[in-house]
């Protein structure tokens, strides 16, 4: 990180991204080359380490990718694509990867993923994602709770330290212009820091409502040091948190989600 040593000593939370990691193809193991990427730029893991790791690297490692020609479209999906101007194909895909679809407008399709996460597309994007043109889109991992707590055993058996792992993506907000870093799966991490009828304010009076979303901050601090566009990293070293590591894998990010018969925007 830039700055003098007096500012680094002075820093609670610090982001590395990683550098020099390869163009992932599917079969490829995101934690081999992460602990590779790490020994050639001198460096190492440690206990207190959290790995966030891009969602699409680790789609691209786990075989999401799909090629929109081969998809054939229902008739709900050209439904929908007459509807809101889009491809058909990619309809089908939403569909495919979505328990429900509570907005399909011109402006955006808002998906509830099967994993229970809501947001555009269920996810799947093409920006990033192959040299052989616009047919070719990415899809979330099938679990990425999984997915996170596999990459963080497979970093404990080649480094014999016991990182956590956070896989993030960009997600919009109901209420809010623009993308922010979010959790979509965890290993060894503490998702939410529930304050309520325990933390006090400057007053000394007890919080009542404090939930903090430890993960998903943490997963957008990363994602502003590892970037969106091609000066993007897919992958970055946060240290400082160790506060938040469990030995356990623990629940994932999936905990953090609001149950449906609570959501307040259907």
């Amino acid at each position: 990180m830039a700055g003098s040593k007096e500012v680094e000593e002075l820093a609670g939370i610090t982001v590395n991204p990683v550098a020099d990691l390869p163009h992932f193809q599917p079969g490829m193991s995101v934690a081999k080359e992460l602990v590779a990427a790490i020994d050639r730029a001198g460096g190492s893991l440690c206990d207190g380490d959290i790995c966030v790791v891009a969602q699409k690297i680790v789609s691209k490692a786990e075989g999401r990718l799909v090629r929109l020609g081969d998809v054939s479209p229902s008739d709900e999906a050209r439904r929908i694509g007459e509807e809101t101007e889009r491809d058909p194909a990619m309809l089908q895909l939403i569909l495919d990867e979505s328990s429900d679809l509570p907005r399909t407008t011109p402006q955006a399709i808002i998906a509830r993923h099967k994993t229970g996460h809501v947001l555009a597309n269920a996810g799947i994007d093409a920006s990033n994602v192959s040299a052989e043109g616009d047919d070719i889109v990415l899809l979330w991992p099938k679990d990425p709770d999984a997915s996170a707590r596999t990459i963080r055993a497979e970093l404990r058996k080649l480094t014999g330290v016991n990182p956590a792992v956070l896989i993030a993506d960009s997600m919009g907000r109901a209420w809010r212009i623009g993308t922010v870093g979010t959790a979509i799966g965890c290993a060894g991490l503490t998702v939410l820091d529930d304050q309520r009828g325990t933390g006090k304010d400057l007053f000394g009076r007890t919080l009542q409502a404090t939930v903090i979303a430890v993960a998903d901050a943490i997963a957008a601090m990363a994602a502003l040091a590892m970037g969106e566009g091609d000066e993007g990293t897919p992958a970055a070293i946060v240290r400082g948190a160790d506060q938040w590591i469990t030995p356990e894998d623990g629940p994932g990010a999936a905990s953090a989600l609001r149950p449906v018969d609570e959501d307040m925007f259907r």
